[in-house]
């Protein structure tokens, strides 16, 4: 039996029964809603692996970018001991925290767990790292040296905590996007993104600043997928979801005239 077809108090990181007793979760919460934002916005995350000599977990940082699927994609060095835990044992977490001022636990967080593989199949490397560098440009600088290599996180599981009373388990399935009929939006991703990130950079602003609530900068698309577009500015990120599911090239050009044009009437 698969992970993620495991009863939810059997999914790795489940935490059955969390919310306080006599506690309901709030009616604004929507735990999937909430975790695929920080899965997708979220640059860098805490890496946890079983180390390959004690069997003690192992805690690194790492940056991180997403598959078109929502799997958590990996640029890694063989010369470090995470590297070298999950070719032994390639089973893993990820801490994916929102930032922000005040306590550090006022904020919400999510862990996701599952199983790593190096990807070295070259029409799928290729895929995976041109989502990695538009998402983490300065890893052009090392993303080709021979030590290192990309891998896929493949979700089994997912744990949020969004504050008090806002706890959930989510298995893999409900977090990943469906992407089975979205071949056509795949292959006009790069395209897009580069279309957009040259001609129509006040489109983007205005989605940023008058959609996503963020304030102004350098922003740029970086990730197209079924359910939404990633953005960037520098260190900073947002997300945006479609107002429909969409899966082909021409379906993301009518939404991003139509979110343009909401951005500018709001």
């Amino acid at each position: 039996m698969s992970d993620s077809k495991l009863p939810a108090a059997m999914l790795p990181g489940s935490m059955p029964d969390a919310l306080p007793e006599g506690a309901r979760a709030p009616a604004d919460f929507d735990p999937i809603t909430l975790a695929k934002q920080l899965l997708r916005a979220t640059r860098a995350g805490a890496l946890g692996t079983i180390d390959r000599n004690t069997g003690h977990p192992v805690t690194t940082l790492v940056t991180i970018a997403t598959d078109h699927d929502g799997m958590p994609i990996l640029l890694i060095s063989g010369l470090s001991s995470h590297t070298a835990n999950l070719k032994v044992d390639g089973r893993c977490s990820i801490l994916l925290s929102a930032s922000g001022k005040g306590d550090p636990l006022a904020h919400p967080r999510l862990t996701v767990l599952g199983e790593a593989h190096p990807v070295e199949e070259p029409v799928a490397r290729a895929r995976l790292r041109q989502r990695f560098l538009t998402r983490h440009p300065k890893a052009a600088l090392y993303a080709d040296f021979g030590d290192f290599s990309f891998w896929r996180l493949k979700v089994a599981a997912a744990h949020l905590n969004g504050g008090f009373a806002r706890a959930a388990d989510i298995p893999g399935e409900a977090l990943l996007t469906d992407i089975a009929d979205a071949g056509d939006l795949i292959a006009a991703e790069e395209s897009a993104i580069a279309h957009m990130n040259e001609d129509h950079g006040e489109a983007i602003a205005l989605y940023a600043t008058k959609l996503a609530g963020e304030a102004p900068g350098p922003w740029r698309m970086t990730g197209v997928d079924p359910e939404g577009f990633d953005l960037a500015a520098n260190d900073r990120t947002a997300r945006l979801t479609f107002p429909e599911r969409i899966t082909s090239g021409d379906a993301l050009h009518k939404v991003l005239i139509s979110l343009a044009k909401q951005a500018r009437a709001g």
